[in-house]
């Protein structure tokens, strides 16, 4: 047995804005993902979305204001609500969401990824 090296994983993906599920816990992923620039706005109907910081710094916008996140900081958008991540430089998070989520809610578009796991 061996635990997951999170350095690792995320040293085997260069892509922005793409996922890769690293573990399942009961029905949710353990995502990594490496951002940078602005992604879609969207929201989730059904589920919230954790993100955590592991380097880097990361601003979620919503329609009333912002959250910006640094390195071994959380934090959750509820259910429904419309947000935005944006990175300024390359950003590192790791998300904890129910396996089926879309990453790009109910947005879709280009930025859209199939679950893929490492």
């Amino acid at each position: 047995m061996r635990g997951i090296d999170i350095a690792e994983k995320l040293a085997q993906f260069d892509e922005h804005w793409s996922p890769k599920t690293v573990a399942t816990v009961n029905d949710y992923d353990v995502r990594l993902v490496k951002v940078e620039g602005e992604f879609v706005r969207h929201q989730h109907d059904d589920t919230d979305e954790l993100f955590l910081v592991i380097d880097g710094e990361l601003t979620i916008r919503f329609d009333d204001g912002e959250v910006t996140l640094g390195p071994g900081e959380l934090y959750v958008v509820p259910r429904g609500v419309y947000h935005q991540p944006v990175s300024a430089g390359e950003t590192s998070v790791l998300l904890f969401e129910p396996s089926g989520t879309v990453n790009t809610g109910d947005s879709g578009g280009e930025l859209n990824a199939e679950r893929a796991r490492i």
